[in-house]
């Protein structure tokens, strides 16, 4: 079961993939972007709470499709009108007119392996989430490492303190939570996401981040019922938009900060025994 859920993470089908977009085209494109209108247990839908005043301009790297849309589309639904804005880096044109059709959302049309593109479109957020992951440029840099070390390095230099990273059960402290042989053939891609998470634990001192692991993610609508824990060997599955509502939750809650904490549903089959016996990580 751990073997079938792990290797589903990485799949390019809808259903199965954990916090990893499927890969796009390598060609780069300038930068130019277009305003449109410019507990232990998870709060319920609908009940998120946000800190009113906390963050007024979030930006998402990895925001046109998977759990990244769905950290769009949650900001949106909690902040309602006059709350935060979302300005999400986009490498489609489809994704660039579909974000921009948004009220609240700037996207940005650009490259994650530029560091530029990444810094001039970050340039006045005062916070950052990121769920890039999957992709391959022409020299085969996975944006795992390359895009997220790029994100972080430009939030240090603009002065952004609060950054979300969402990588993947398997990387760090929870290696264990995965079989060997599921660790063998997924380990270029782990290491990539575990580079990208020490490099903000090791050299971004100043920085109240916090690290999500997802499990195998799915596609259906969110339960509610999805947790994070400290538990590194847990390991199960969850929604996109269950992984979405646990990101924002964490990104506004002070006891998140400087943690790893993973993300599963236990209310779903359970790949391990910690699943379905896993302590709640309390976001209030």
């Amino acid at each position: 079961m751990k073997l079938l859920i792990l290797l589903s993470l990485f799949s390019s089908a809808p259903t199965a993939v954990l916090g990893f977009s499927p890969a796009v085209a390598p060609t780069l494109f300038g930068v130019r972007s277009s305003s449109a209108l410019a507990a232990a247990a998870p709060l319920a839908e609908g009940t998120l709470g946000l800190v009113e005043g906390s963050y007024k301009k979030i930006f998402v790297a990895g925001g046109s499709k998977g759990v990244g849309r769905s950290v769009v589309d949650r900001i949106l639904e909690e902040e309602g009108e006059g709350g935060a804005q979302v300005v999400a880096l986009v490498r489609s044109d489809e994704a660039f007119a579909e974000l921009n059709a948004l009220e609240g959302v700037v996207a940005i049309q650009g490259d994650a392996f530029d560091y530029k593109s990444i810094e001039d479109s970050m340039y006045g957020c005062d916070a950052v989430i990121s769920t890039l992951g999957g992709s391959t440029d022409d020299s085969d840099k996975r944006v795992d490492y390359t895009g997220n070390s790029n994100v972080i390095e430009a939030a240090g230099i603009l002065g952004i303190t609060r950054i979300v990273l969402v990588t993947s059960i398997g990387c760090g402290s929870s290696k264990e939570a995965a079989p060997p042989a599921v660790f063998e053939v997924l380990k270029d891609v782990l290491a990539a996401k575990e580079k990208a998470e020490n490099v903000l634990i090791k050299y971004y001192t100043n920085m109240n981040w916090t690290i999500i692991r997802p499990g195998g993610l799915k596609s259906e609508p969110m339960t509610g019922k999805a947790v994070l824990t400290e538990n590194a060997l847990a390991l199960g599955s969850i929604h996109r938009q269950d992984v979405a509502n646990l990101v924002v939750q964490a990104l506004n809650s002070p006891k998140t900060e400087r943690k790893v904490l993973s993300a599963i549903d236990p209310s779903l089959p359970a790949a391990s025994a910690e699943a379905a016996d896993v302590e709640a990580f309390a976001l209030v």
